[in-house]
């Protein structure tokens, strides 16, 4: 017998133990083509989060009505629907930011790290359980999508956050932050090659920082049964 994760534990999963852009590589396509500077990289990652976490929760709900031989058709009904329901909130209130984003956004319906929460996770589970993992998939998704865009703009364009305006309204120009009109940026950064090495640098850094944090664990494992059998 299994025990259920604690809420706790889905969160930390969802944004770092098991972040599904770092761990297991899902949704690289919008991760590498939408991620030229933070505000895209935030806006389509908010649209992600919408919609996962609702088609999760949608999902735990009918998990028992749906027959296993029609499951993934339904799911792919599901996700399409929220993704068509984002699609016209941001056509009505973030129009400017759609069409840069442009495609992508239709394209969440395909994104295999949402159809793998909803087959792996929500149509085993109720639904706050679902709604947790959703959540939490969807802000570490984010998380990766702004740093990544945020890294390469900065890079090319010694900006972070140009544009946010069109995310935040135009109240939020000034959030933006400059190093100066003089600044040569690599060019590279926000091109193609540019996304596969941030990602790459990315990952790196992730796996680095999880042996550090193991280090010390696997130390003590080591030690404690030495010291008890010197005191006996």
């Amino acid at each position: 017998m299994t025990t259920a994760k604690g809420y706790g534990t889905l969160i930390g999963d969802g944004l770092w133990s098991n972040n599904q852009m770092l761990v297991a590589l899902l949704g690289l396509c919008p991760l590498l083509a939408t991620t030229t500077s933070a505000t895209n990289g935030l806006g389509m990652g908010l649209a992600t989060t919408v919609v996962v976490t609702c088609s999760n929760g949608t999902i735990s709900l009918v998990r028992n009505l749906v027959r296993p031989e029609i499951r993934i058709p339904v799911f792919v009904l599901v996700i399409a629907s929220f993704v068509t329901l984002v699609e016209l909130i941001m056509q009505a209130f973030f129009y400017e930011l759609h069409l840069v984003l442009g495609l992508f956004i239709s394209l969440i319906v395909v994104n295999c790290m949402i159809i793998g929460r909803a087959e792996a996770f929500a149509s085993k589970n109720r639904l706050d359980r679902a709604l947790v993992d959703g959540l939490a998939v969807g802000l570490g998704a984010t998380l990766v999508l702004t740093t990544l865009g945020g890294l390469r703009e900065f890079v090319a364009q010694g900006t972070l956050f140009s544009q946010i305006h069109l995310l935040l309204g135009e109240g939020a120009r000034g959030l933006t932050l400059r190093l100066g009109e003089d600044f040569q940026g690599a060019l590279i950064a926000i091109l193609p090659p540019g996304a596969f090495i941030g990602l790459g640098l990315l990952i790196a850094l992730k796996n680095l920082i999880d042996t550090r944090l193991e280090r010390p664990t696997r130390v003590r494992t080591v030690t404690t049964p030495a010291v008890s059998a010197a005191r006996s």
